[in-house]
């Protein structure tokens, strides 16, 4: 059993940084791989990046890479998505999930077995 919230969202210029934050309250919380998935206004909710159990396989999804950073603390029970060089098209709820069994890096998020509620992130023009 987990439960997760996100924070760190907000607004931001474009070429600009956030650090988001997924703190989970479950004690098993290393034996979940973890994800950040985004959801824009009238879109799909669609994945972002992935990281392992141990933080040793990280994944993104093509428009993030290079910008992104997926990273966990197992000790203080935390994801984060380091997100810089922002640009309008990042706008969007970012939820954080976690997954029991494998890692899911693509599509909507079915799969994942537990969410977050998200945290807005606009990104100004």
């Amino acid at each position: 059993q987990v439960q997760l919230v996100e924070s760190g969202g907000g607004l931001v210029q474009a070429g600009g940084s956030l650090r988001l934050s997924c703190a989970a309250s479950g004690r098993t919380f290393s034996s979940y791989g973890m994800a950040w998935f985004r959801q824009a206004p009238g879109k799909e909710r669609e994945f972002v990046a992935a990281i392992s159990r141990n933080g040793g396989s990280t994944y993104y999804t093509d428009s993030v890479k290079g910008r992104f950073t997926i990273s966990r603390d197992n000790a203080k029970n935390t994801v984060y998505l380091s997100m810089n060089s922002l640009k309008p098209e990042d706008t969007a709820v970012y939820y954080c999930a976690a997954s029991r069994d494998v890692l899911r890096i693509y599509g909507t998020g079915s799969g994942y077995d537990y969410w977050g509620q998200g945290t807005q992130v606009t990104v100004s023009s």
